[in-house]
């Protein structure tokens, strides 16, 4: 097993869960099969980052760009939120002791709206809690992420409450759905891509990255372990020397 320090474990982990598909195909099934196995692990590493004392925790679940996929697939994976947002109501108490608050990034719009009506609810029902922040990036895109901050600027502008030459890179970040979070330490990214997939992109300035090739439904804890002994193993130097 890797020696984890759990001194030095990074504030913020951003995942990638990648290969459902991939996954599903391995074994003769339906792509969405890939999905229902996925959805289980994350909420395996969900907890085990809570229990080992994660603070901030990212999981990539839908992008602007998935659209595109079949409509069933989309089908499939809106259902399997709908069931993860039930379950999160059923498990209220469970999740609140654990001390684990649930936020959702990214874009409301074409989403469903009972879908949007449980997320909403979801995040209000957890706001107390402190311990592990899990985001749960639906709908998301990076590039659109900067969009939203920028557009937000640019109506400060309009209105004369901002001047341009004043603009910061704090005021870019302060309009980001990760707003008042630290940037990610660590992404991970399983199924043996190497591209971040327009994920964090503003944030994953100076992230680290590890990469894998187990598929996310293969994904195990001895795997997030192995990437945070990888984590710890390196020298940050954020361009300095």
């Amino acid at each position: 097993m890797p020696a984890i320090d759990r001194e030095h474990l990074p504030q913020h982990v951003g995942i990638i869960m990648d290969g459902n598909g991939r996954w599903a195909k391995q074994r003769g099934l339906k792509r969405t099969e890939g999905h229902k196995e996925g959805a289980r692990v994350f909420r395996r590493i969900c907890e085990y980052a809570n229990d080992i004392g994660i603070r901030f925790i990212t999981f990539y679940a839908f992008s602007t760009e998935n659209w595109a996929r079949p409509p069933e697939e989309v089908s499939a994976i809106m259902e399997l939120l709908r069931e993860y947002l039930f379950e999160a109501e059923e498990r209220k108490r469970e999740n609140e002791a654990r001390g684990m608050r649930i936020r959702f990034i990214g874009s409301q719009e074409g989403l469903p709206q009972d879908i949007v009506r449980l997320m909403n609810q979801a995040q209000e029902e957890s706001l107390s809690a402190t311990k592990t922040i899990v985001n749960i990036a639906v709908n998301y895109g990076g590039r659109q992420e900067i969009l939203h901050s920028v557009r937000g600027l640019a109506q400060l502008v309009s209105a004369g409450e901002k001047k341009p030459e004043k603009i910061t890179l704090e005021d870019i970040g302060n309009g980001l759905y990760t707003a008042g979070q630290p940037d990610p330490d660590l992404i991970i990214r399983p199924s043996g891509e190497y591209r971040l997939s327009n994920f964090l992109i503003w944030q994953a300035a100076y992230a680290e990255f590890w990469y894998s090739d187990v598929l996310w439904p293969d994904f195990k804890e001895a795997d997030f372990d192995q990437a945070l002994e990888s984590y710890q193993k390196r020298n940050r130097r954020f361009g300095g020397i």
